[in-house]
């Protein structure tokens, strides 16, 4: 199957990447000479490559974008179902880990991110997800001008082609309806419809309640990550620089301003400079972002001072406002002679779905890990929905990553649209190759515990509808036994997971907040030539993917946010009224990790 799948991307030219990576310029080796660029962009995944493509446009404007992963040429990460393989891989990840708590059963939870060109766009759940116009109203309502839905709209639709789904035909990055489906999909869907939930095609179109198929960023069988829809159509550009496995350790501060970044390849190395005429972008994601800035003495004074780093800039609110979405599953074992996804990835039937794979029609191989979706509301007394669940028919171990069980079955999952819980991302220590500290306080909140009880419920009753009793047969977990509200919160905690859509440690917000870090235009307050473009600025969680909001925000976002899809707008550089000295400014774009 590798031998298969690796010669049918390799006889695809899009895909047979040569060390230039698409014709720009790309290294790996020490830098002894200071380069000077104008931009120098931290993080390569949706924030970063978008911007990487547009900032250099003109041919004139230079960039530097640093990677701390390498080149996106594991042939695992171009198939959309390869995720099972890169997310437990350390050359292409960040294999995170959070603090474990007692409201997680005393668990630490694995909460990888992409580090490779693309980010987490090339190891995530592919689903396209903008979320609702409330979202982005309730951010502008903040003080954060231009972030209303209206205002990002027209970035969202600049940013993507929805192929065979609406007018949105723009943009670079492909959106394609499921064109994978199965007997069991169809008949949750129905009984969804029954249950009173109402049947919506398009989500992404301003009303997301109802229930349907994703939208993904798959095309003609193959993953669509940021690195793949914008940097790869940058090639011949020498005016952009790509550096990959370059881990960045230093914002060089002059006085106020950010004048480079220094950054090695690995422990021990003697650091490069690369200094920037305009800008400085951090786009290195929520966790990174964070533990970058208080390790260049930007932060709280407490913590700078618990890590030995001289302060150089106060601001509180670095590492702090962390959430994510903490998603429970369900699961329910099939009737005998039901082949779901647990005996369709075996043997004589994987064969089948790897040549259907090989022939560009519809397979497993080229499918996201949920396939339906649910946006629905955990009280009627509100108006638009407060929680998501998924759907697929497969099924994974009790305890386990992405490990099918050896029996049919199915799973659906629910969780909060807009966790409350709030945590904190902080460097553990002043090496960037010590873990940060991630604690993002699952569940603490009493609110989000009752949305997930009533998430809980909802699955159960979209899972006991007639049309799946023909398919079928019982609960395997949580199992009869578990029904009132304290067990159900009980298992929760012992079971649920993240989807890694991690977004807040660097919030934006006006200056009269205290803890807001950057402002509507994404400028680092008191600094100058320094912006910060991920999931980190999210002032709370959208109802959508995290990248996809990444792009949008660019201002990205998806970048996640949820992974979600901000727009594209040119602002004026804070030292610069030309024009061409402009940063974009999308509302984010993210790639959700998870379906």
């Amino acid at each position: 199957m590798a031998l298969l799948t690796a010669s049918r991307l390799l006889a695809l030219d899009a895909y047979n990447v040569p060390d230039t990576v698409a014709g720009f310029k790309v290294t790996q080796g020490e830098h002894t000479i200071p380069d000077e660029f104008d931009y120098v962009i931290v993080g390569a995944g949706a924030a970063g490559s978008l911007l990487a493509n547009r900032l250099t446009e003109d041919g004139t404007t230079t960039v530097c974008l640093l990677e701390a992963g390498p080149a996106d040429r594991n042939p695992f990460i171009h198939i959309p179902a390869g995720f099972i393989k890169t997310l437990f891989d350390p050359s292409c990840t960040w294999q995170f880990k959070t603090e474990p708590t007692e409201l997680t059963g005393g668990r630490a939870i694995s909460t990888t991110q992409g580090r490779t060109l693309g980010g987490s766009s090339s190891i995530n759940g592919l689903v396209y997800n903008r979320g609702q116009p409330a979202d982005f109203d309730s951010w502008a309502q903040r003080g954060n001008q231009g972030w209303g839905w209206q205002d990002v709209l027209p970035y969202f639709r600049r940013s993507v082609r929805r192929i065979a789904i609406d007018d949105d035909q723009e943009g670079m990055l492909p959106v394609s309806r499921m064109d994978w489906t199965h007997p069991v999909l169809e008949a949750f869907i129905r009984g969804c419809v029954r249950a009173g939930i109402p049947l919506n095609p398009d989500y992404n179109n301003g009303h997301q309640a109802g229930v349907g198929y994703f939208q993904r960023t798959i095309l003609r069988g193959r993953r669509v990550s940021a690195a793949r829809a914008f940097l790869l159509p940058a090639t011949g550009r020498r005016s952009l620089e790509v550096r990959t496995n370059a881990r960045a350790f230093q914002i060089l501060l002059e006085d106020r301003r950010a004048v480079g970044i220094r950054y090695v390849r690995q422990r021990g190395d003697v650091g490069t400079t690369v200094r920037a005429r305009r800008e400085v972008i951090l786009s290195s994601g929520t966790v990174n972002t964070a533990r970058l800035l208080q390790v260049s003495g930007i932060g709280s004074n407490s913590l700078l001072a618990q890590l030995g780093v001289p302060l150089r800039h106060a601001l509180n609110g670095v590492g702090e406002n962390f959430r994510d979405h903490y998603a429970v599953r369900v699961v329910m074992r099939a009737k005998p002679g039901i082949p779901t996804l647990n005996e369709l990835s075996r043997g004589l039937r994987l064969g089948g779905q790897i040549a259907r794979w090989a022939a560009g029609r519809p397979s497993i191989l080229a499918t996201s890990p949920s396939q339906a979706h649910v946006f629905w509301r955990s009280s009627d007394a509100f108006d638009e929905p407060d929680l998501q669940c998924v759907f697929t028919p497969g099924s994974y171990r009790q305890g386990a990553v992405y490990v099918l069980d050896d029996y049919p079955g199915v799973t659906a999952g629910a969780w909060p649209h807009r966790p409350e819980s709030r945590g904190h991302v902080r460097a553990r220590s002043a090496d960037v190759f010590d873990d940060p500290v991630i604690q993002p306080n699952y569940l603490a909140d009493v609110q989000d515990r009752r949305v997930t009880v009533e998430g809980l419920r909802l699955i159960r009753r979209l899972l006991a509808t007639p049309e799946l009793a023909p398919y079928l047969a019982h609960e395997t977990l949580p199992g009869p036994a578990v029904q009132t509200d304290d067990e159900l919160i009980d298992f929760a905690y012992r079971n649920g997971s993240t989807c890694y859509h991690l977004i807040g440690t660097a919030r934006m917000g006006p200056a009269s907040d205290p803890n807001a870090v950057v402002d509507d235009r994404l400028r680092v307050h008191g600094l100058e030539g320094l912006r910060i473009v991920d999931a980190s600025i999210m002032p709370s969680m959208p109802s959508a993917k995290i990248p996809v909001r990444v792009l949008s925000q660019s201002r990205p976002v998806s970048c996640s946010r949820r992974i979600r899809s901000f727009g594209l707008k040119p602002i004026t550089s804070a030292k610069s009224s030309n024009s061409t000295t402009s940063i974009l400014r999308c509302p984010f774009s993210m790639f959700e990790m998870k379906g």
